[in-house]
């Protein structure tokens, strides 16, 4: 089965001080589209050091102006942001298009995505009123007024999942806070990044937002270590993150790290389970293909209903169609890359060879396509060894154990034997008991009867404990994150 009219291959190119350009010395770098790996989609700048640097440069000098705005002056910026990218419809569809075939999840994913963005802008300068007031304490001993500035440059790192989204978590945060940015979006999912950052750089001053993309181990270091930025926010994998935060340590430069999850969630023996619920189970788990890192990613049931849930959760999957995200019939896509569906398929594998039942469900209307694709059909392994990978690390596909317990406190010690804090969910009948076990999980975001983005409230923090990572994006607290606190003190009498 194959598509319509194959597109045209895109090229963009870096943003530079409210400039486009090429990268120095024009090199680009290919990227094909994961549901027909032999399809280009286009070509993506491939930035240098000294690309780096001048990015950096531009964004220190544009610096001043921005920060001198009042609160209320850079929420109308960002305000008229919200408006510029939904305004212009055949646009906003021609990049959801061009977004689904480098990164493969679905069409109406990619919508998604592209609205939360607009969403994410909106909130953060909603908080205009409240950064603006300054918390005051009269003395004695003195009279102190307790403000925030700016940190300066900040570099944004973006990866290849969700990139527009936690975009959407970092960029009018850091504008709403008063720094000036990098951004580098991942290698992997640069080409619909790059056109939607532009567009928003174009609607503030020039350097204010500046761009680059190519290869982290050419640019990552020079960005991370640069002498003028002033902070880094970095989300993607523990082992890179790591990485990120020992060459930030070289300039003492503080950073956000949101890191990798093993979301645990307790199915407990009063949850309401209908065809609804196992929706949501199947959306926290599998949306995008399971390439969230707040996905669902171990499913542990109650003994008593745990037949109810595997046979419910089956169903489901056993419904769902894989193929071309641009497919109207299609609800999961392929897997990003090939060494990512190597990762997944290795611990699907890993479980099937130790003995545990192991169901790849789904339709599958094209298996040419199936074949020649980075696709993996949703996969369900029943009551695997709680050693294997698939239960241990984080799968970052379409795979998910689902596992027994008998107690309670068996659950929560179960759901909280992870080096990963990121997420969690309860599912309970009982409003009081679904509080009661959320305050005992060792997780940053706990979700009540269900998981994942569809759950996502962006007005509270987001981030995690343990490996998955350091300090809190989106809410107002992710606007905070991006200053420092700044502390004026007088004689008592003399201030206030």
């Amino acid at each position: 089965m194959e598509t319509q009219t194959i597109d045209a291959p895109v090229t963009t190119g870096l943003y530079i001080g409210g400039e486009s350009r090429a990268a120095t010395g024009g090199g680009t770098y290919e990227l094909f589209n994961p549901a027909r790996p032999d399809q280009l989609v286009g070509h993506a700048a491939d930035a240098t050091p000294a690309d780096v640097d001048a990015a950096a440069k531009a964004a220190h000098a544009a610096f001043p102006a921005w920060a001198a705005l009042s609160y209320a002056e850079r929420a109308a910026y960002l305000d008229k942001i919200v408006e510029e990218l939904v305004a212009d419809e055949a646009d906003v569809a021609a990049r959801a298009r061009l977004f689904c075939r480098e990164h493969g999840k679905i069409l109406k994913e990619t919508l998604l995505e592209m609205s939360r963005l607009g969403d994410r802008f909106a909130l953060s300068a909603s908080y205009a009123d409240r950064l603006a007031a300054d918390e005051q304490i009269a003395g004695p001993p003195f009279d102190t007024i307790i403000t925030r500035q700016p940190r300066g440059v900040a570099a944004l790192i973006v990866p290849w999942n969700w990139p527009l989204s936690i975009l959407g978590a970092k960029l009018p945060q850091a504008l709403m806070a008063g720094n000036t940015v990098v951004v580098k979006p991942s290698h992997n999912s640069a080409l619909a990044p790059t056109q939607t950052l532009e567009k928003i750089a174009r609607l503030l001053p020039p350097g204010v937002v500046n761009i680059v993309t190519g290869s982290a181990s050419q640019i990552g270091d020079p960005l991370v270590t640069h002498p003028l930025v002033r902070f880094v926010n970095f989300t993607g994998s523990v082992a890179v993150g790591r990485h990120v935060m020992k060459k930030a340590a070289e300039n003492v430069t503080p950073v956000t790290l949101e890191l990798g999850g093993n979301d645990a969630a307790i199915v407990c023996e009063d949850a309401e389970l209908d065809p609804g619920a196992f929706m949501r189970m199947y959306m926290g788990a599998f949306m995008s293909s399971g390439q969230i890192c707040m996905a669902l990613k171990r499913l542990y049931v109650h003994r008593s209903r745990y037949d109810e849930v595997v046979a419910g959760l089956t169903a489901t999957c056993e419904k769902m169609v894989v193929g071309d995200g641009l497919l109207e019939e299609t609800n999961m896509g392929p897997v990003n890359n090939a060494k990512q569906l190597a990762v997944v398929t290795a611990m699907i594998e890993q479980a099937r060879a130790a003995g545990a039942e192991v169901k790849e469900l789904g339709q599958v209307p094209d298996q040419a396509l199936y074949a020649s694709g980075y696709f993996q059909r949703p996969t369900l392994v029943y009551d695997p060894d709680p050693k294997l990978d698939i239960v241990a690390e984080e799968q970052f596909g379409p795979a998910l154990p689902i596992l027994p317990f008998d107690t309670e406190d068996e659950a929560v010690d179960k759901a909280n034997d992870s080096r990963f804090g990121l997420c969690s969910s309860v599912w309970t009948a009982d409003r009081d008991r679904a509080v009661a076990i959320a305050r005992r999980l060792e997780a940053g975001y706990t979700y009540l009867n269900a998981h994942g983005p569809g759950a996502q409230d962006s007005r509270g923090p987001f981030g995690g404990f343990k490996h998955s990572g350091i300090g809190r994006n989106l809410g107002y607290e992710g606007v905070v994150q991006f200053q420092g606190y700044h502390s004026i003190s007088s004689q008592p009498g003399w201030l206030m």
